[in-house]
């Protein structure tokens, strides 16, 4: 049970570790990809890669299954992606930052109405959220005024309850008992499917040609094989051996990462906010995970 444990917080770690970077792929291709191209192209590539991977049919699936995988596909793949690219438009990269590691909040709550028997809420969850977000704060308005823009703010904050629910459902997806790389080219070919339409509204075009620049060629190699195909096996493994909401709690290091790769790779400054941020940010991740709370409440005989 507790190497189970420990497999899945490397996964959840892995995970982040990698999708703190991948801003700087993003940042690269921006520059002649849409953000809706990058997101077709990574995730095609990362469903392709999946079935090389592992070439087996997931058979037997009921109705209800499948449409898990499809709302999941639609919350985790599709929608999560385009708003928060449609909000990085409207307002400011660091609010986008901040709202979007609400999701771990979100994720909570929605597991204990929708799966009462399996995390229970405890003081110590909420205590480590506000320290967290308290430093993601400090690092993302580094040196920045705080600009509200109620259209973008919204859109992130949609995007992040999105994400909350896509972990629930990959909560639920886990207890089918397929294979994760089976339930995860799962909701890929849903997710994809469900952003056809929006390539058309976003004037998107296919011209391959431009992955003839070898930097543009590995930085999409790096977005779908690394943080599709991987991340997300590793982030549906983690989920399945830890549950929606301490999996989830690791989402308050992807600023941490993003800063550290910043300062490591672009050779952006490093002030002090930037660093008691990333303090306060991992006291909240370990307040969060903490059992201290969850002592003192057997010790009162409230939890079994």
């Amino acid at each position: 049970m507790e190497q189970n444990k420990a497999t899945g917080h490397l996964s959840a770690l892995l995970t982040i570790l990698i999708w703190g970077t991948t801003f700087i792929s993003t940042k690269v291709l921006l520059v002649d990809f849409q953000p809706v191209e990058i997101l077709f192209f990574r995730f095609v590539m990362g469903l392709l890669a999946l079935l090389i991977v592992y070439p087996h049919r997931m058979k037997g699936t009921t109705r209800k299954q499948e449409l898990t995988f499809v709302v999941a596909g639609l919350c985790g793949v599709c929608l999560y992606y385009l708003l928060e690219n449609i909000a990085l438009t409207y307002t400011m990269a660091s609010n986008v930052g901040v709202i979007i590691s609400v999701a771990p909040f979100f994720t909570a709550i929605l597991s204990h109405l929708f799966l009462k028997q399996d995390e229970k809420l405890r003081a110590n969850f909420f205590i480590g959220f506000v320290v967290a977000m308290a430093g993601i704060a400090l690092i993302s308005f580094n040196g920045s005024t705080l600009q509200l823009n109620p259209v973008g703010d919204l859109l992130a904050l949609l995007a992040a309850f999105l994400w909350a629910c896509y972990s629930i459902l990959t909560r639920k997806i886990s207890s089918f008992g397929y294979n994760t790389i089976l339930t995860t080219r799962r909701v890929f070919f849903y997710g994809i499917l469900f952003m056809i339409p929006a390539l058309f509204l976003f004037d998107f075009k296919l011209d391959l040609s431009r992955f003839a620049n070898m930097t543009y060629l590995l930085n999409i190699l790096f977005l779908g094989l690394g943080a599709s195909a991987l991340c997300f096996v590793t982030w549906n493994f983690a989920v399945k051996l830890l549950g929606a909401v301490k999996t989830s709690i690791y989402i308050y290091l992807v600023p941490v990462i993003t800063g550290a790769a910043s300062v490591l790779i672009l050779h952006e400054p490093f002030t002090w906010m930037t660093g008691m941020g990333t303090v306060l940010t991992l006291a909240g991740l370990l307040l969060s995970e903490s059992k201290i709370f969850k002592k003192e409440e057997n010790q009162n005989g409230l939890t079994k």
